[in-house]
């Protein structure tokens, strides 16, 4: 990861004139922004807001590519496949469960109108 650069001041501090000890870093963006303008963003003390993972148009393709071979991926195939991508296993372990539950839901959805066919 890059070397932390100066403080950036909040976006809304002109309008608040907040010191930086209220401003919150979200993800990977580097801007400073004021938990009091925006009060969604407080989170629970002593835990980060994880940051959403954008996998790349190749990612995604080998990753439904290994889906369709098998639905899950465990040991070694994930770690290969995880360093294959350069993604963590955690990446590879959460994008698996994720795609998972969509296609429980897809399959569900195809025999419900299979069913409303039929009947």
């Amino acid at each position: 990861p890059p070397a932390p650069g100066p403080p950036l001041p909040p976006l809304c501090a002109p309008a608040c004139g907040v010191p930086p000890a209220w401003a919150a870093r979200l993800g990977a963006t580097g801007f400073l922004i004021s938990k009091c303008c925006f009060p969604l963003f407080k989170a629970k003390p002593g835990k980060a807001k994880r940051v959403r993972t954008i996998f790349s148009s190749e990612q995604l393709a080998r990753l439904e590519q290994e889906f369709a071979r098998q639905q899950y991926l465990v040991g070694q195939e994930r770690c290969l496949l995880a360093s294959s991508l350069h993604l963590t296993e955690e990446q590879v372990k959460v994008w698996f469960q994720n795609r998972r539950i969509k296609w429980r839901k897809q399959s569900l959805e195809q025999q419900q109108a299979k069913l409303a066919k039929m009947g």
